[in-house]
């Protein structure tokens, strides 16, 4: 895959992971908005409802107390009769009619300690509405002598309850619209309606309520009642003949932001639960793709390396068999066991270079048997030390033991833990431009056993100290392949180590060195 090919799908997704977010964010917080919307509705609904019944309690109970003054067998106080008459002739039926309509106004006088005023009594009038038709014969009829009694008589008679009704309740608001709201209504009475009409509406929540004069809170209301613009509902109560009121009934929702995230409370969590799936998918994929984009690279140059390096045994070995063809130095012994001894060094490079791969291979896989028994670190460490002397003498350099460790036993597989030993002395040899310059120490630390193999070689960045011990890993020179290897040595070292319960690390600083530290559990 190219590399921008690689960029443009990683944007892409990453756009459509932040789309998806945006969009879950957004449903979210429109169903937050609409759960808000739908609750401030239900609860000024309710608050409706408790200022009806509120305004009908009260006029109840004014009438009820009233009443008693105004009954049918009780006698008014004074009483006024005004009367219609109405007369005409029937010249088809030869009749005459005459209509009489009597209001009779009835006046009761009621204490005015009902509603509140300075005044020792009110006056209250009823109205009785009676209307009668009588029909005469006209030529029995003399005159106006209306002593005869009529041929028929239509009479009807009623009390206008419902114009009675409202003229009492106008009259109530107006009487009582100066009587304070302390005894006009109670607390307990207001919250219960308050219950029955916040649980109709699906609202079970706590709240706090208060009445409020103008913007002054009145007697009537909670203990914790704390009136806030944002989140406080309020309703007119009491409301005059002109539908308008000082008096304003409030309610207020502590828990009111926790309850609305409660409804919506599923919906979030399988939002941040399918959000989190994509999102782990998402990186995984990244992830994935990046890894398999650097072993890609990591296998060209693997590649590349290896080729390189098998070419130069390879020419070499030709070239050795060229000059032995010669007829010339056939004769030659001494020259042809020099070449035969380069072709048979340039095989065992191949060699041990395929062995390695193997190796790798077979760790990762789980099938290098390793059997281990108790051994002497330090004889590994003298044992490894004399496969590189001799390069290291070539190069005028030097290898110093400092075995202060009092004890060295450990459990260990001889072969394959000296080959872990040489292959850090072999690093250090061919990482270092100068005559090789290695220390070897030893100490005891606890139940373990610290190797440390210290260069003054070419050292390498923190970057590259951090991946020296990957499979295929090489710090990047260019196209410059002055030291030979292929990224194997080290990754082999660490799973020996690892193998062994033991644990490596590197120090190491550009162009001062590195420090190799294996730590290893010492056995009794």
């Amino acid at each position: 895959m190219g590399k921008k090919l690689f960029i443009v799908l990683v944007i892409l997704m990453s756009l459509s992971l932040i789309g998806i977010i945006f969009v879950q964010s957004f449903f979210i917080n429109n169903s937050l908005e609409n759960e808000e919307k739908n609750f401030t509705l239900s609860v000024t609904r309710a608050l409706s409802f408790v200022s009806r019944d509120i305004e009908d309690f009260e006029i109840k109970k004014y009438y009820s107390l009233i009443q008693p003054y105004i009954a049918d067998n009780r006698e008014p106080d004074s009483t006024i009769i005004r009367q219609l008459y109405i007369t005409t002739d029937d010249e088809v039926n030869d009749e005459t009619i005459i209509h009489r309509n009597t209001v009779l106004e009835e006046r009761f006088k009621v204490p005015s300690l009902f509603f509140e005023i300075d005044t020792d009594s009110i006056d209250i009038s009823s109205f009785t509405n009676e209307r009668i038709t009588e029909y005469y014969n006209k030529s029995r009829l003399d005159g106006n002598n209306l002593s005869i009694k009529p041929e028929r008589i239509l009479r009807e008679f009623s009390k206008l309850p419902e114009i009675d009704k409202q003229s009492y309740e106008a009259s109530f608001k107006t009487l009582l619209k100066s009587v304070p709201i302390h005894k006009r209504i109670t607390s307990l009475y207001v919250k219960t309606l308050l219950n029955r009409h916040l649980r109709d509406e699906g609202v079970d929540l706590e709240y706090e309520f208060a009445i409020y004069d103008n913007d002054l809170a009145t007697k009537i209301q909670t203990l914790n009642f704390d009136k806030n613009p944002e989140t406080t509902i309020g309703i007119p109560v009491f409301l005059d003949n002109n539908d308008e009121s000082n008096y304003t009934l409030y309610v207020d929702f502590p828990e009111r932001k926790k309850y609305l995230l409660s409804s919506i409370l599923w919906m979030v969590v399988l939002s941040i639960v399918f959000t989190g799936i994509i999102i782990l998918a998402f990186s995984s994929a990244i992830h994935q793709l990046i890894k398999q984009r650097k072993i890609s690279q990591i296998k060209t140059d693997f590649i590349n390396n290896m080729t390189h390096e098998f070419k130069t045994p390879i020419a070499t070995i030709n070239l050795a068999l060229d000059a032995i063809r010669n007829p010339k130095i056939i004769s030659d012994q001494d020259k042809v066991k020099r070449y035969l001894g380069m072709i048979k060094d340039e095989n065992k490079r191949m060699h041990a270079q395929v062995e390695n791969v193997l190796r790798i291979s077979k760790l990762e896989k789980n099938e290098l048997n390793i059997s281990k028994e108790r051994i002497e670190l330090h004889d590994l460490v003298e044992d490894a030390i004399t496969h590189v002397e001799l390069i290291v003498e070539d190069r005028k350099g030097y290898v110093k033991t400092h075995l202060n460790a009092v004890k060295s036993s450990v459990l260990a597989n001889e072969t394959h833990f000296t080959n872990v030993i040489v292959n850090i002395l072999d690093n250090a040899i061919k990482y270092s431009d100068n005559a090789p310059k290695i220390d070897v120490y030893t100490e005891n630390i606890g139940n373990s056993i610290i190797l440390k193999i210290a260069d003054q070689g070419n050292g390498m960045s923190k970057q590259v100290a951090k991946r020296v011990f990957e499979k295929f890993y090489r710090e990047h020179t260019g196209n410059v392949h002055n030291v030979k290897g292929h990224g194997l040595g080290l990754a082999y070292v660490k799973r020996i180590v690892e193998d062994h319960q033991g644990y490596i690390s590197v120090e190491s600083e550009k162009g001062k060195g590195s420090i190799f530290n294996i730590k290893l559990p010492l056995i009794s």
